[in-house]
């Protein structure tokens, strides 16, 4: 039984990864048939980020009420709903329209299992299933490709809609493997308790910090995300579409990353992974950064900062019941998504502004000063939740 909800749960990260990488590989082809400028593309992005935010920090009382596995059901059902649309959009405020419920459905999904999941399955499961997420964002890209080499980028959302339709019915199907009997290791029945609230969430101690972590991993990871071309390119002079392809070594070290994390992440532990990971970060953007050694370097560099990226979001999660109570982990997952949403949305557009002044070259400089501050705020929250501890 416990194996099978597993397989659900990895089949429903997968289905979580798979929209994320569509909007950047089908952009290309959109704004031209909805005749507006190719930065029109951000204002999506803004769109759905927001409905994250939103559904993240919602997802404490929808939990409560509705459970996790109703809550994961209905919101993969909002996305399938909404890359549906997204196919049969024939004007860009359309798009725009369907964003609203992609982004609630994305992020109640994404604070709903990682708190289910922190609270009842090891750390090796937590990585392995992060790791599914990064072949979720693998597989939407060649969707979408194949899509648009025959029928368009509409096929290419239908496809993936079509696929996020399928996983619905598979939840449903397996609701009751949620209902793990009492006498059973692993995973216990849900309780519908009280929601604690985000004043007061915010007010325990170490729970600010871990915010402000998270969001400089979050803010690290989509600036490299979206800038790794640029740099590249701007920097090494790299041609356009090799630089394209070159980004794929940061996703690629962020799957083998997980892979390899789920085998060792027990023995560690999680504060052990999350200082590991930052050290191999750090490396990796040293390594991007200087110019005088070949390209190849810089290229491994990328890679190994993906490497290093891998165990600390699982990491970071997985810590949060033993750090501040299960009783309030699902508020606290969920103000760590909307920290992280909230990263994602600023960071790329602030290093845009940045670079428009100093230049591409100051990524690096922006990396390194997100992963000290992200590092410095974690063990800080660390040492504030032991002191708890120990007080009571």
């Amino acid at each position: 039984m416990i194996s099978l909800l597993l397989a659900v749960i990895y089949l429903a990260f997968i289905g979580l990864g798979l929209p994320d990488s569509l909007l950047g590989a089908a952009w290309p082809a959109m704004y031209g048939d909805f005749e507006v400028p190719i930065a029109y593309a951000g204002i999506v992005s803004v769109i759905i980020s927001g409905g994250t935010i939103v559904s993240s920090l919602f997802s404490d009382r929808l939990t409560k009420k509705l459970t996790a596995k109703y809550v994961v059901c209905f919101s993969v059902l909002a996305t399938a709903v909404a890359l549906f649309g997204f196919s049969i959009s024939k004007e860009y405020w359309q798009i725009c329209l369907w964003a609203i419920p992609y982004g609630l459905g994305a992020g109640a999904i994404d604070a709903a299992l990682n708190n289910y999941v922190a609270l009842h399955f090891s750390a090796q499961h937590m990585n392995w299933l992060h790791c599914f997420w990064g072949v979720g964002t693998m597989i939407g890209p060649y969707a979408m490709s194949f899509a648009l080499s025959y029928h368009g980028w509409q096929s290419g959302y239908r496809i993936v809609s079509f696929i996020q339709f399928g996983i619905t019915a598979v939840l449903f199907l397996s609701l009751p493997l949620w209902r793990m009997r009492k006498n059973e290791s692993g995973p216990q029945p849900e309780e519908k308790n009280q929601s604690v609230g985000l004043l007061r969430t915010l007010k325990i101690r170490g729970v600010p910090a871990t915010l402000g972590g998270f969001f400089c991993y979050c803010a690290m990871e989509c600036t490299c995300m979206l800038w790794s071309a640029s740099y590249l390119v701007g920097t090494r002079g790299v041609s356009e579409e090799r630089a394209a392809a070159f980004c794929s070594l940061y996703f690629i070290g962020v799957t083998v990353g997980r892979l390899i994390s789920g085998f060792v992440a027990e023995k560690i532990g999680d504060t052990g992974m999350i200082r590991i990971g930052t050290g191999i970060a750090t490396l990796g953007i040293l390594l991007l950064s200087i110019s005088a050694f070949p390209l190849g370097i810089s290229l491994a560099g990328l890679a190994i900062l993906g490497l290093g990226c891998a165990p600390i979001y699982p990491a970071v999660i997985h810590a949060t019941p033993k750090k501040f109570g299960a009783e309030h982990s699902q508020t606290v997952i969920g103000l760590q998504m909307a920290a992280g949403y909230t990263g994602t949305l600023i960071a790329p557009v602030l290093f845009g502004w940045i670079a428009s002044g100093i230049g591409l070259w100051f990524m690096v400089v922006f990396l390194a000063l997100l992963a000290i501050c992200m590092i410095l705020l974690l063990e800080i929250s660390n040492r504030k939740a032991n002191k708890d501890k120990k007080t009571d």
